[in-house]
């Protein structure tokens, strides 16, 4: 494992070199995204980030982005933060098009979906989901594998858990109409 000092600015950790380790950026400090071997992603965690990358890439084709575990350039507390999500929808009107940079997102995008792996708890997800609104991302899904449900939180009313063949259907994202049993299906989990 790589070691770096305690203490990092922003651009310092932006500056690290890619490895076999995924970082986040919280308080100051590189933070390893899966502490142990329990949290790294299993098979369900990568079959349902590969299920929602084919669903919401087909809806997203000329509407923005849908990325795979890219870091996000967001402040927490009034400090500089930088989340690495499972999956990440950025459109074409917060991020144009011709943008063709090989760095961390460099604006809150709309939408977040974090999936609990092994060895992480529902409430923690719950507290990143917080940390993500009051950062501008405006929605953030919290899938979770056993459970089969996607919880969807939002910056003005309470989280909503669907299941089955509950609609993620969302006025933010026009003509998505998808449910939590077909992002399932797609998985081969079901």
């Amino acid at each position: 494992m790589t070691q770096f000092k305690t203490q990092l600015t922003l651009e310092e950790f932006l500056a690290l070199p890619e490895g076999d380790i995924t970082y986040e950026f919280i308080d100051a400090e590189a933070v390893p995204k899966f502490k142990n071997d329990k949290m790294s992603p299993k098979f369900f965690h990568s079959s349902i980030t590969g299920a929602l990358f084919i669903l919401l890439s087909a809806w997203a084709q000329e509407k923005g982005r849908v990325v795979i575990e890219w870091a996000i350039k967001l402040t927490r507390n009034q400090q500089d933060w930088v989340p690495v999500a499972d999956l990440t929808y950025v459109s074409y009107h917060r991020l144009s098009a011709d943008w063709l940079q090989d760095e961390a997102c460099p604006v809150p995008p709309e939408l977040v979906i974090e999936i609990i792996s092994p060895g992480q708890t529902f409430g923690e997800m719950t507290e990143k989901a917080t940390d993500y609104l009051k950062a501008k991302v405006q929605r953030v899904w919290i899938i979770d594998t056993r459970a089969k449900t996607i919880t969807i939180f939002y910056p003005d009313i309470l989280p909503q858990t669907r299941r089955s063949t509950d609609s993620l259907e969302d006025s933010l994202f026009e003509g998505l109409q998808i449910t939590p049993q077909q992002i399932f299906q797609q998985a081969r989990i079901s």
